[in-house]
């Protein structure tokens, strides 16, 4: 059959890859699966009961959950293939944010998973005159539950009417809003077609490699990235493409747990994840004390030095792969081919180090406006430092300034109820303009430098392009975030919210006192001494005029709950400097 449409990929999968396991969610500590088929008749019931309740095509659903899960896919392919337009939330933004998205997209019902965003929620439905009404995934005593749409399609004698909806779907027809948090402002509402994500999908599939001996009903995935942004959402698709199990993590905080219980081949990652998962790797081997420890540095050193992706050789090579590298993989299940990395840029060192120890990452870059994915890696074509080569049916361009811009199907139709926003996104000749600079090198690798908006300018003059600064920084074990500032000032300077709990092991080891809390670790002269040399050797690779001169220690963890960083953990860097204004001045010698 062909995919021309989100509801006809599910379809697909029943006709080429039937399972016993298509999703797989866990409940009160057991892992409960749902069958392709089963999927299928759920969301049929779905669709049913929403014609039921009066939806029609265009109407707008929102959906939210805090952890990915079965019924947001069955809620999911419900909507889709009777024309609902599905607007899937963040868990944790705002509820004056959910207030905002609500009315914009004139929501009428909306589903969430559980008591925490119900609440939420229900602080703000005065304010929605839209929302007729919301239904619970968890049982939630006094409140509506997602159930009773399942039993309202119970009977199936209306089919005929979900089949001539799905019918009548056109490829080009709006499939999902999801609305961008960015780094400033209101959210705005990405406006994605059938076509945008299909095409993205299908322009992905080459770029996901295979195990000839692995067959597609033992194949799993684990998912754990919220399934709300596009990239995890992209690949939940993809994944059904390919006839993979997806289990869906409980949490971030058991991911080690389940990781174990499912043993996957294939996880979608961020990069503060792959470093907290070497931090956690380095921790424990450098605590372990004695042999172990002298053994596990050892092999670091050994792998550290690669400067290119080589299996292990020599029995140097052949040993450390054996007593430490094989640890490693097994902390993953023991049966991952490859880890998949968006959202952010992740760190060159540490991409080398994991693919050096056995664990592939494939590092790409998209946007939400281009269904996300511009390019990616592959295991035919890989280059370390990269975001990969352009998907085949889209084309990128640099502009004279630099800026990344693509054209082809999986590009956005425009923001919701934005005319003016949209024009401003494309050029004249119709590519839309990411944002980012970059370049394509000569053997069609994209590289990403920086944001053109975080790009600034010090009062000499000279540009900083501080995201580069900051990711090598961020390899650094003492530093969880960091900022570089100087924006018309006469030199770049630095906030640092320091890796606390590292720097807690770091102080006990070397017989400091640093205190216990963020705010008495921030204050502690020798953590601070001790980052400027992590800085010093960051600015050995830098030119002159980008050298970090000074840096202030933050005295709490940036968080998306305290507004400092967005819900795909990017910077907002305006509210950073206003939190921390007192310290931004201190560097630069203002008055308060």
């Amino acid at each position: 059959m062909t995919i021309k449409r989100l509801f006809d990929i599910p379809n697909y999968a029943l006709e080429k890859f039937p399972k016993a396991d298509m999703f797989v969610t866990k409940y009160q500590g057991e892992w409960k699966k749902t069958s392709t088929l089963e999927f299928i008749n759920q969301g049929n019931k779905i669709s049913r009961g929403l014609l039921k309740l009066g939806i029609k095509p265009g109407d707008k659903i929102a959906l939210i959950t805090t952890n990915s899960r079965t019924e947001w896919a069955v809620m999911d392919f419900g909507l889709s293939q009777i024309g609902v337009v599905s607007v899937p939330v963040y868990p944790s933004i705002s509820a004056e944010d959910y207030e905002f998205i609500f009315n914009n997209a004139e929501i009428q019902y909306c589903f969430v998973s559980d008591k925490e965003l119900l609440a939420k929620v229900m602080k703000v439905k005065h304010n929605i005159p839209s929302l007729q009404g919301i239904f619970t995934f968890d049982n939630i005593s006094g409140a509506a539950n997602w159930k009773e749409i399942l039993d309202l399609g119970e009977d199936d004698s209306t089919q005929i009417e979900v089949e001539d909806l799905s019918n009548a779907i056109n490829s080009e027809d709006l499939a999902t809003i999801i609305y961008t948090s960015g780094t400033t402002g209101r959210p705005k509402g990405v406006m994605l077609t059938h076509h945008n994500i299909v095409s993205n999908v299908l322009g992905s599939v080459p770029r996901i490699p295979k195990k000839k001996s692995l067959d597609y009903k033992d194949t799993r995935v684990l998912s754990f990235l919220p399934i709300c942004h596009i990239f995890e959402r992209m690949l939940f698709y993809l994944f059904q493409y390919n006839g993979f199990s997806v289990y869906f993590a409980e949490s971030i905080d058991k991911m080690g747990e389940n990781v174990k219980e499912v043993k996957p081949h294939y996880m979608s990652v961020v990069p503060r994840l792959v470093e907290k998962v070497y931090d956690k790797i380095y921790n424990t081997g450098s605590s372990a004390g004695g042999l172990k420890s002298k053994i596990f540095f050892w092999a670091l050193n050994l792998i550290s030095k690669k400067k290119e992706i080589s299996k292990p050789s020599g029995l140097q090579g052949i040993i450390a792969d054996k007593l430490v590298f094989s640890k490693w993989r097994e902390g993953l299940g023991g049966e991952i081919i490859t880890l998949v990395s968006g959202s952010a840029a992740l760190s060159t060192r540490l991409n080398l180090m994991f693919q050096n120890a056995g664990i592939p990452i494939l590092e790409g870059y998209g946007l939400t406006e281009t269904s996300p994915v511009i390019s990616v890696n592959s295991f035919e074509k890989m280059k370390i430092g990269t975001v990969g080569r352009p998907l085949d049916n889209l084309q990128v361009k640099i502009q004279e300034d630099g800026e990344i811009t693509v054209k082809g199907p999986s590009v956005f139709k425009g923001y919701f109820k934005n005319e003016e926003m949209t024009k401003e996104a494309f050029t004249e000749d119709g590519f839309f303009k990411t944002g980012d600079i970059g370049h394509v090198d000569s053997e069609g690798f994209l590289q990403i430098t920086d944001r053109k908006k975080e790009m600034f300018k010090t009062s000499g003059g000279k540009y900083i392009a501080p995201q580069t600064i900051e990711n090598q920084a961020k390899a650094s074990k003492f530093i969880e975030q960091i900022m570089v500032v100087g924006d018309g000032e006469k030199m770049p300077c630095a906030l640092v919210q320091p890796d606390f709990e590292f720097a807690k092991n770091w102080a006990m080891r070397n017989n400091l006192n640093i205190g216990s809390t963020p705010a008495e670790i921030a204050k502690s002269p020798e953590l601070k001494e001790r980052i400027e040399k992590e800085i010093e050797g960051i600015n050995e690779h830098l030119g002159n005029w980008e050298k970090i001169k000074k840096i202030e220690l933050t005295p709490e963890v940036w968080a998306i709950d305290t507004g400092l960083l967005t819900p795909t953990l990017k910077l907002k860097r305006k509210a950073i400097k206003e939190k921390f204004i007192a310290l931004y001045n201190k560097m630069y010698d203002h008055q308060d």
